[in-house]
């Protein structure tokens, strides 16, 4: 499932160090190539609300492998893309179908003990982080010798070996909700407007990949410009830097278990502030450019799998559901830090870039220093007001 959840969601990440490969090729314009980003990840806030769900309808190990299938497929489609506008097109499918990795955290937190469902989401988010980590850096390498149509050619095919091995492995599974797919999807409002954490960690989860967009979208553009001048293979490897991202999601995944999730929080929510002094350095010392995206990264996870920790104890008969209410926020956000970024670069650089990442996260710390005197989430529980 960790394999899965990795190469699943690749499919997001591959056109982030190749954008300015893409946009010589293409005709494209900075703003215009940062909207690959976008479309991708508007894709997957789409997936996130009318496809995740239908893992407490259907078939689960069914619907994990059509989902991949219908991926490799629209990433073959990006590969041949003659025009912007088709290349547009299957991003926002692809990004779509890539939710499929929220269908396999969901189906590994419902196979999982109780005692150790942090601890197993942990694993799978571990890698799906290196699933992120590796799609730049493969993709960066290859598309610097191959160009950038043969990156989404070879991961097609990757992707759908993918869905043969995920057909073998996995166990069949299926929740008996007998309900409608309409009333499948009314029921995800009806869970944000009952569960107030669910609503609390949406928020965090909005604003922690807003912030993520806000970095990677331009990041590409930035380096492959004076004073770095990086190659496409550079660039990739600065995808090794997420690492820590990695780290912290199994870390996280642990204080979860223990009833810490509240001191992680905190902490994570201020290191998505204080993350952007040296990413703003970073404009022109490759240093505390690389000590910024550590730092950033490890906020960034460190964060999303505590609130997955917490969402998931919440009801065990709805966790698709649950996963995609939570998972449509976080990407809804990723689509507005990605359109953030794209105009702030645009027009006022990467001053710009680090004030709109700065904001958000001063935004993430207040809420949490509400949530201490709201008393909202202060630990394992049902997650309402006490």
């Amino acid at each position: 499932m960790a394999v899965g959840a990795g190469l699943t969601v690749a499919g997001i990440y591959y056109a982030q160090p190749l954008l300015d490969l893409i946009r010589q090729d293409l005709g494209m314009s900075v703003f215009g190539a940062g909207f690959i980003i976008t479309a991708s990840q508007l894709g997957y806030a789409l997936g996130l609300g009318f496809l995740v769900p239908l893992g407490d309808l259907v078939e689960r190990r069914r619907l994990v492998v059509a989902m991949t299938a219908g991926g490799s497929v629209f990433l073959a489609a990006m590969a041949f893309a003659p025009y912007p506008s088709v290349l547009l097109a299957a991003a926002l499918v692809v990004g779509a179908l890539s939710t499929v990795a929220q269908v396999l955290v969901a189906f590994a937190a419902t196979l999982a003990a109780p005692e150790q469902r942090g601890r197993v989401v942990g694993t799978v988010m571990s890698g799906l982080l290196l699933g992120i980590l590796l799609a730049r850096t493969a993709a960066g390498y290859l598309g610097q010798y191959a160009g950038w149509r043969a990156v989404f050619a070879v991961f097609s095919a990757t992707t759908m070996a993918l869905a043969l091995a995920l057909y073998r492995g996995l166990p069949p599974h299926r929740e008996h909700l007998g309900l409608s797919y309409p009333a499948l999807l009314k029921s995800i409002v009806s869970l944000l407007v009952e569960e107030p954490l669910l609503r609390l960690r949406a928020l965090y989860g909005a604003i922690a990949f807003a912030g993520f967009s806000v970095l990677w979208t331009p990041l590409a553009l930035m380096l492959s410009r004076p004073p770095y001048r990086f190659s496409a293979g550079t660039i990739g490897m600065f995808g090794f830097a997420g690492v820590a991202g990695t780290l912290s999601a199994s870390l996280a995944g642990r204080m979860s278990d223990r009833g810490w999730s509240h001191s992680m929080t905190g902490i994570t929510a201020a290191l998505l502030a204080l993350s952007w002094l040296p990413l703003k350095l970073g404009g022109h010392s490759l240093c505390m450019l690389i000590v910024g995206i550590l730092l950033f990264d490890f906020a960034v996870q460190g964060l999303h799998i505590t609130n997955q920790g917490r969402i998931y104890s919440l009801r065990p008969d709805a966790r698709s559901r649950i996963t995609s209410a939570y998972m449509a926020s976080f990407f809804a956000g990723g689509v507005l830090g990605s359109a953030v970024s794209s105009f702030a670069y645009a027009h006022y650089g990467w001053n710009g870039v680090c004030l709109a990442g700065t904001a958000l996260g001063a935004a993430a710390t207040l809420r949490w220093l509400i949530s201490l005197k709201n008393r909202i989430d202060p630990g394992p529980g049902n997650g309402r007001k006490t």
